[in-house]
């Protein structure tokens, strides 16, 4: 054999060899995104990839909308869906992505019972938020957070997603109410067909006009005065500070709102289950007094005969010495008590 067939074979032997390297490692390179596949995945996701390439989507990281349209455009078996569902998901977390499969929308696109069952659900929910009142205090203040929470919650978002909305996530579009959940999922509320209300996008209204209405008169004061008598609110776009600050957080019973202190999803779940069995704790609407009522307090105009003060001078040097063997009495006790101790120990 010559030196240079000998090359050749040496060198067609090496690609043999890293062809099966490739093939034994268990994985392929993508070569149109950069990404290597597992082979076990690697149908399901060119699958994917072909079909947003000609829908011109991005497959990674893909929108949770995309991905239902695409297993909407591809109808098969709930075995098949979520094989292709897994194979999604598990390129995307392995290339530090979260995984768009992991949605609501996705879920209930892959089993119709739970979206029945949550649909049946969601508008209990909607129907008892609408019954929540949204004025007097402190019963309207728990009634517009509640209402929103139930609303959440309708859309079948989990309690910990609900706890770790901001104020920025959620938007009014027209008459629709647009919710940007953390993984990114835009759940969308819009308004009923027929008629055209919203329930969902007045009771946002009436939670987001409670939180301008503390960013720009803080404290419960002024508050309570807002709920049993409304003023006109002129809603300012969001500072940065505001936008980040949670969208539901703890009332106390006197209606502190702490901005900085979101839910927890304990919470949450306790009060969407106490709503849903009639069991919430009820807040009766208490008398405001009037506004004016509290800053028209005027001092008395006492006037003060020439021996006032030393009369009071009088008192505490009474008091004083009818209080000056108290450490001496307290003396006393401590020892009593010491020896108390000590019997109790022998004992």
């Amino acid at each position: 054999m010559t030196n240079t067939a000998s090359t050749e074979y040496r060198h067609s032997a090496s690609l043999i060899h890293a062809d099966r390297t490739v093939h034994r490692r268990n994985d392929v390179p993508n070569a149109d995104l950069g990404l290597r596949i597992p082979s076990r995945y690697r149908h399901d996701w060119m699958l994917f990839a072909d079909w947003c390439t000609a829908a011109d989507h991005n497959p990674i990281p893909a929108a949770a909308e995309t991905l239902a349209l695409f297993l909407h455009e591809h109808p098969a078996a709930v075995a098949t869906q979520r094989r292709r569902l897994s194979a999604i998901n598990a390129v995307h977390t392995d290339h530090g992505y979260p995984a768009p499969g992991r949605t609501e929308a996705v879920r209930r696109h892959l089993d119709a019972a739970r979206a029945s069952r949550l649909d049946r659900l969601g508008r209990l929910l909607v129907q008892r938020a609408v019954e929540l009142p949204s004025a007097g205090w402190p019963s309207g203040l728990f009634g517009r957070r509640d209402a929103l929470l139930l609303v959440l919650a309708a859309t079948g978002m989990s309690f910990v997603d609900i706890t770790r909305l901001r104020r920025r996530d959620l938007r009014l579009h027209g008459n629709t109410l647009v919710v940007t959940t953390r993984a990114g999922e835009r759940v969308r509320l819009p308004p009923d067909s027929e008629t055209g209300d919203n329930p969902a996008a007045e009771i946002y209204r009436r939670w987001a006009e409670i939180q301008t209405f503390l960013d720009q008169h803080p404290g419960t004061h002024l508050l309570r005065h807002h709920l049993t008598d409304p003023i006109e609110i002129v809603t300012d776009p969001l500072e940065a500070e505001q936008a980040r600050q949670p969208l539901l957080c703890p009332i106390d019973r006197w209606g502190h709102l702490p901005h900085a202190q979101s839910m927890t999803p304990q919470s949450v779940s306790m009060l969407v289950r106490a709503h849903l069995s009639g069991q919430t704790p009820v807040r009766r609407a208490l008398p405001v007094p009037p506004q004016g009522d509290i800053h028209t307090s005027v001092e008395p105009n006492v006037v003060l005969d020439s021996s006032y003060y030393e009369r009071g001078a009088a008192a505490r040097r009474r008091d004083y010495e009818s209080l000056a063997d108290l450490a001496a009495v307290f003396g006393e006790i401590e020892a009593r008590v010491d020896e108390l101790l000590t019997v109790l120990e022998g004992l």
